[in-house]
């Protein structure tokens, strides 16, 4: 069976990891995510490595992030602490990542793009925290006000409305914005730069920041988890994604 998330290093020293689901938008179902943790942890034992790329399949999407038709099959309540690898909160990186976003990145797709340490997006990407409109939690975006200014991190967490590549390069989220067909290149570049320089310096340098803001992220990852609790107990939690499966609004009820 094909793998849905895939892992290789190229003769540079830098490790692809490439969500390959283009027909479902590159969306995670259990599977993609259970491949998720194997392909970072490949990627943390390879010593031939020096920095790691996550990016999609295609041109559309970069990650749709959770598989809304899969949990509108089952009874998804709390996530377990490993439903998806989260760098520096439970998966411990310190080669440094880059987001390669060629396409939408909502929900655990935004995931992806924040807890990379750097970002480049083609000029057509989207980002989004879609999880209000269909009555899922994201506690994992506890560390969004760190990055960009509280009021803005509000209004996309309480719209799910999208933001453009560009906008989001305005907020400081994204590090540069460039044609899909300079995507890569610009990504092998900046990997290239990072690597040409001392590696105990870079991975100190990387340490250095996520230290400087560690104990506010662990504190606010701790009220998040208990804040969304009752979401994710709610009835709403499972009509959102019933109702995306049924191509239809939802019914919210508040309960």
């Amino acid at each position: 069976m094909t793998e849905m998330v895939q892992y290789e290093r190229d003769s540079e020293g830098i490790g692809w990891l490439t969500i390959d689901r283009p027909n479902a938008a590159n969306s995670l179902n259990e599977a993609a995510r259970g491949e998720l943790w194997t392909c970072f942890e490949a990627f943390r034992d390879d010593t031939e490595a020096g920095a790691l790329v996550i990016t999609g399949t295609g041109e559309k999407a970069f990650c749709a992030g959770g598989d809304l038709k899969e949990m509108a099959s089952s009874v998804l309540r709390v996530p377990s602490a490993d439903f998806i690898p989260q760098l520096n909160r439970n998966f411990s990186l310190d080669k440094p990542v880059i987001a390669a976003v060629n396409g939408v990145a909502l929900g655990g797709g935004f995931l992806l793009a924040q807890m990379a340490d750097l970002c480049v997006a083609a000029d057509h990407a989207t980002f989004a925290i879609s999880e209000a409109k269909w009555g899922r939690g994201a506690p994992w975006a506890a560390p969004l006000p760190w990055m960009i200014p509280p009021r803005v991190a509000l209004e996309i967490l309480l719209t799910g409305e999208r933001i453009s590549a560009q906008r989001g390069y305005e907020l400081g989220f994204v590090n540069r914005v460039v044609p899909m067909e300079e995507l890569k290149s610009t990504v092998v570049e900046l990997a290239r730069r990072i690597m040409r320089n001392a590696p105990l310096s870079v991975r100190a340098s990387k340490a250095m920041v996520y230290a400087s803001n560690a104990a506010a992220v662990k504190d606010a990852f701790a009220a998040a988890e208990q804040l969304f609790e009752k979401v994710y107990m709610s009835d709403d939690a499972q009509e959102g994604p019933r109702a995306f499966g049924e191509s239809r609004p939802p019914r919210w009820t508040g309960r």
